[in-house]
């Protein structure tokens, strides 16, 4: 439902590693996520029902055959935020896959999480995804990993799309008999040809769609018909899939993010309780006097209970039309026109800091790249509007999972922040680095090239706003980033005026949890 709120109560905000509340203009419109969807009454009879009677292929079992090679490749913890409570979705559905093969005398097995250019999991971390007992399993053997991007002995390169696009995979998935992919929807833009063409796939294949001139031109990356990246990796797939039989499987969730004593954050603020409103109030104020450590472990120690609302197994394109089916259901708001000023809150986690530091490049992704991006039709915000967004933009970088960030951030952007400027120039650099490779490959670091990624996300927003102004933010960082920076947001509003006019329209997209505005 889309709420729009003329008393404006204060509105909870988030801003990284904390919120506030704030009063919005009279007038505001507030964009509300949909309530949860119910969710299946009985997963592990959900798992099997998918497995068994999957959509447009033969069940699971009898693709299993007694000698044949079997990889299953799941989703890294980029999915879902924040983190799922265990046991994790993808764990549950890798037990069952692996007695149907154990069934039918499969014993060539290999798990391998499907990392593409992320950092390296680490084994506590592989653990939660597939639980003890799996881990236990593969971890020791070597069976269970992170895929390597930089591998060139374990690459396989399928050949051409018919634009010129490279298709370079897993040498062990392109080499399987079965390839199961197992995966889990949290937003839109999620699965499909993505998973295996994106996620296993070296840069060799990434650069033909992560880069500056096809994020300008994927209109919302939550609508795969309207994005030129999901043109790419769909056109990918659908090569692969003359070469490797793949057996998709994909969850959607429900939206119940925060478990207590955070569940006052799922409610609409005229909603609160009393008892909600002196845990807001009190938790903000016990925030503002921690240490930023330990507010980080505070928020990034928050494990989601969230629950199952389908599972599909089977071909991958019509599995992926039936789980977006689902994700429309859980998160698709009807908004009526666009507005002049949009606001977002940036969290304190987003897909690339989880168990690490939200820097200023990844709170632009989250902001411009992500939330931004979450529309159908049209962006909420109209052509040459402005963005106000919530973030402090701490300069503080992951040394350990970030180091090429700070290379891009203190060289790369005090040079030029036109996405297309810096990629022509300075891409291959990082890319090739080997430095920056060798933390990939060895320690737990995400790739050289990454933070120009997550900088094209950002690019249909920048090309499409007049203004980005950010709340709270260090004036310093957010120069560096090209933005401007205001205290509050009454000093926002009147930056953006010059703009917008006097009286513009705002409306706050209200999330976490997730929303994707449907604007008609």
């Amino acid at each position: 439902m889309l709420e729009v709120d003329d008393r404006t109560p204060p509105l909870l905000v988030h801003e990284g590693l904390g919120f506030r509340l704030e009063e919005f203009p009279l007038g505001t419109r507030v964009v509300y996520p949909p309530e949860p969807q119910p969710t299946v009454p009985d997963v592990d009879e959900a798992i099997l029902e998918a497995l068994l009677h999957p959509v447009d292929s033969e069940p699971l079992p009898a693709l299993l055959k007694a000698g044949m090679r079997l990889t299953i490749a799941f989703d890294d913890l980029s999915l879902p935020l924040p983190t799922m409570r265990p046991p994790d979705i993808r764990g549950r559905i890798i037990e069952h896959v692996l007695e149907l093969a154990a069934q039918a005398g499969v014993d060539d097995v290999e798990l391998v999480a499907a990392n593409a250019l992320h950092r390296r999991m680490t084994p506590a971390e592989l653990r939660h995804i597939v639980g003890e007992r799996v881990f236990r399993s593969f971890h020791p053997s070597g069976k269970l990993y992170n895929f390597d991007a930089e591998d060139r002995a374990n690459l396989a390169h399928l050949g051409h799309t018919d634009k010129g696009e490279d298709v370079e995979i897993s040498k062990r998935a392109a080499e399987s008999d079965l390839l199961v992919y197992v995966n889990v929807n949290l937003v839109a833009m999620d699965g499909g040809h993505k998973s295996v063409g994106i996620g296993l796939a070296s840069y060799k294949s990434l650069r033909h769609h992560h880069n500056a001139k096809t994020m300008v031109h994927s209109r919302s990356f939550m609508d795969h018909k309207h994005s030129e990246m999901h043109s790419s990796a769909w056109r990918i797939g659908r090569l692969i899939k003359d070469h490797v039989k793949v057996f998709q499987i994909e969850t959607t969730l429900d939206n119940n993010v925060f478990p207590k004593p955070y569940e006052f954050m799922m409610k609409r603020e005229w909603e609160w309780t009393r008892r909600d409103q002196a845990t807001a109030l009190g938790m903000r104020r016990g925030l503002g006097l921690m240490p930023q450590k330990l507010r980080h472990r505070t928020f990034h120690d928050v494990r989601s209970a969230y629950g199952l609302t389908g599972i599909n197994a089977g071909e991958v394109e019509a599995v992926h039309d039936r789980t977006l089916r689902k994700v429309h259901q859980q998160q698709r708001v009807e908004v009526q026109g666009q507005t002049d000023v949009a606001v977002f809150g940036i969290p304190y986690v987003g897909p690339y800091n989880v168990n690490s530091w939200m820097n200023p490049i990844l709170a632009t992704c989250v902001g411009l790249g992500y939330f931004f991006n979450s529309y159908l039709g049209s962006p909420i915000v109209r052509q040459g509007g402005v963005a106000i967004l919530y973030h402090p933009l701490d300069e503080g970088f992951s040394t350990l999972h970030h180091p090429s960030y700070v290379d891009f951030y203190d060289e790369v952007l005090a040079e030029s922040t036109d996405p297309a400027v810096i990629g022509e120039k300075y891409e291959q650099q990082f890319a090739t680095d080997p430095w920056y490779v060798h933390l990939y490959r060895t320690s737990n670091a995400y790739h050289g090239v990454h933070p120009f990624y997550m900088w094209y996300w950002a690019a249909h927003a920048m090309d499409h706003l007049g203004d980005v102004i950010w709340v709270g933010a260090d004036r310093k960082a957010a120069a560096r980033l090209g933005f401007r920076a205001a205290s509050t947001l009454r000093d926002a509003l009147e930056m953006a005026s010059s703009t917008v006019g006097n009286d513009p329209t705002i409306t706050y997209l209200h999330n976490p949890p997730h929303v994707l505005a449907d604007v008609r």
